[in-house]
């Protein structure tokens, strides 16, 4: 593991804030498919809450994680999403289509964009309070009271 380097920056906010946005892209991901498989474009041959679930599959295995918002678990999501972003510029490309595509591909590159960088600064964040730490246990070991 590299060593720390000490910085300025504001990591805890900057994760709260990618969390946030993370969630809002998450939650807005599922209303989009929620919305549009089941109440405006039903798929009139097949039964639209089985196509309605195959989309909700990968993000549904992806909730624990977003509850707890581990940043590892963010981290495969943003795998898991560039698949989903495959489909959705197919979407897109579908004259049929192009209105859900543009919002999917938009939400999932939000979702992904705030995904990776929460796992980023939150990786940083935990690195800066391990330094606090550190200094905070020399500083006492330095300067043992009586």
């Amino acid at each position: 593991m590299k060593a720390y380097i000490p910085d300025d920056h504001d990591y805890k906010t900057k994760s709260r804030f990618s969390r946030i946005v993370c969630l809002a892209s998450y939650l807005g991901l599922m209303a989009w498919f929620t919305l549009w498989h089941l109440f405006l474009i039903p798929v009139p041959t097949g039964n639209p809450w089985v196509i309605w679930l195959i989309h909700m599959a990968p993000l549904l295995a992806f909730s624990h994680v977003m509850i707890t918002g581990k940043p590892r678990g963010h981290a495969w999501l943003c795998f898991v999403l560039l698949l989903l972003f495959i489909q959705a510029v197919l979407s897109a490309s579908n004259p049929n289509t192009v209105v859900y595509g543009l919002g999917y591909s938009i939400l999932v590159s939000t979702l992904f964009t705030s995904a990776m960088m929460y796992t980023r600064w939150r990786a940083r964040y935990n690195k800066q309070l391990a330094h606090w730490a550190e200094q905070k246990d020399k500083s006492a070991s330095d300067n043992p009271t009586k």
